[in-house]
């Protein structure tokens, strides 16, 4: 791994990322990029599903040379994994998605850009490498959908992820225990908590409170003003979205469509009817649906299914190189990730991010050196075993 310094020197792992964003972050917009829904037991379980699976290691191969590299859409990429959409970003650091689109790029690997961020789509396409992915709602005003789809066709994006799992906002409950609004404001339970984070305060200060930068005029013609942007994107989740309309937005695109948010298999064959390339399996990191089940327990029947006909990604509860890998194994093409690298970039905006990536990459190398296979491209069922269920913790 690359030498770093500063208060990168000891973060090892992605866990040592997150608790020093906790230290970072005013604990309302920690909690907001942490936290998911009700009880969070699918955010839990997102964690403990790698425990499910052990490795099957190989001995006696030549791993000389470690090959990460995997094909997605027709793009070569460094490793199979990549930077998924997140929300108002600039929370945990100021033009965020830029940073984070930087950060994919240099490390040659996939970033999508949220529908909700908080840097403009042709601004984050602008100062970043070409081909990056754009993630789209289709929203109770199609037209809107269909402005951001033109915007982001003509800014360049190379791949539409259209998210179907947000038929509502899942109910958060960390944030209204720590008065978390957006627009931010100062109660008498955050105030003090948020004064003990100077350095955020002051890019707060500096650089003003984010806001969804693609929803601005959109919100000014439906005559609500800065302050009241959120609530105009959380008014157009729509629960009225049929496959129909996935099939009319995926026809509306040049290049590859992903459809985003599925677990059911009668679901992936749906995407892929309505004109999808590939599927994300994901539980939202456990933001909405809470008690729904993890990607990797639906993943091996759902690539037994499908076979190679619809590229499969996953997402939720990855914070390992190793649990990539086992992803692989199972039948994932490449992984997203969210919460990752906004740990990364509140530590240390786009060099937090880069390293985040950089030691994902290290553990992956080191993992498949130990498993005895020189390629990501040969990992496959027989390197995995589905281990005895686990017994309660009380027994």
């Amino acid at each position: 791994m690359e030498q770093t310094t500063g208060p990168l020197a000891r973060i090892r792992n992605i866990e040592d990322m997150r608790r020093q964003a906790q230290r970072m972050l005013p604990r309302a917009i920690f909690d907001y990029i942490d936290g998911a829904a009700e009880d969070e037991v699918s955010r839990k379980r997102n964690r403990t599903q790698f425990e499910d699976w052990g490795f099957v290691q190989r001995c006696a191969v030549d791993v000389s040379q470690i090959d990460l590299s995997t094909e997605l859409f027709g793009t070569r990429y460094a490793a199979p994994f990549g930077i998924g959409p997140t929300g108002l970003a600039g929370l945990a650091w100021p033009g965020a998605e830029t940073l984070l689109a930087r950060a994919a790029g240099s490390a040659g690997l996939p970033f999508c850009l949220s529908t909700v961020s908080s840097v403009g789509l042709e601004e984050a396409s602008e100062q970043s490498q070409p081909g990056n992915w754009f993630q789209l709602y289709i929203f109770r005003d199609r037209g809107l959908s269909r402005s951001l789809l033109d915007r982001a066709k003509a800014a360049g994006y190379k791949v539409l992820v259209i998210t179907v799992d947000c038929a509502t906002g899942g109910n958060r409950e960390r944030d209204p225990r720590n008065d978390f609004t957006l627009p931010l404001r100062a109660t008498h339970r955050n105030v003090f908590d948020t004064a003990r984070r100077p350095g955020w305060l002051l890019r707060l200060a500096r650089h003003g409170a984010p806001r969804p930068e693609n929803m601005v005029e959109a919100a000014e013609k439906a005559a609500q003003n800065a302050q009241g942007l959120v609530a105009f994107m959380s008014a157009q989740l729509d629960p009225a979205v049929t496959w129909s309309d996935v099939e009319t937005f995926a026809s509306l695109w040049d290049g590859p469509v992903v459809v985003k948010g599925l677990l059911s298999l009668d679901d992936v064959r749906r995407a892929r009817d309505a004109g999808a390339d590939g599927v994300v399996l994901s539980n939202h990191g456990g933001r909405q649906l809470d008690g729904a089940v993890s990607p990797l327990s639906v993943l091996p029947k759902i690539r037994q299914a499908v076979g190679n006909e619809v590229t499969l990604l996953c997402d939720s509860g990855f914070r390992r190189g190793s649990d990539i890998i086992k992803a692989k194994a199972l039948g994932a093409d490449a992984v997203l990730m969210g919460r990752n690298t906004l740990y990364g970039v509140a530590v240390r905006g786009e060099e937090g991010a880069r390293h985040v990536l950089t030691i994902l990459k290290a553990e992956m190398e080191r993992a498949l050196t130990l498993l005895g296979v020189p390629s990501i491209a040969d990992v496959g069922p027989d390197h995995i075993m589905a281990l005895a269920a686990r017994a309660p913790a009380n027994s």
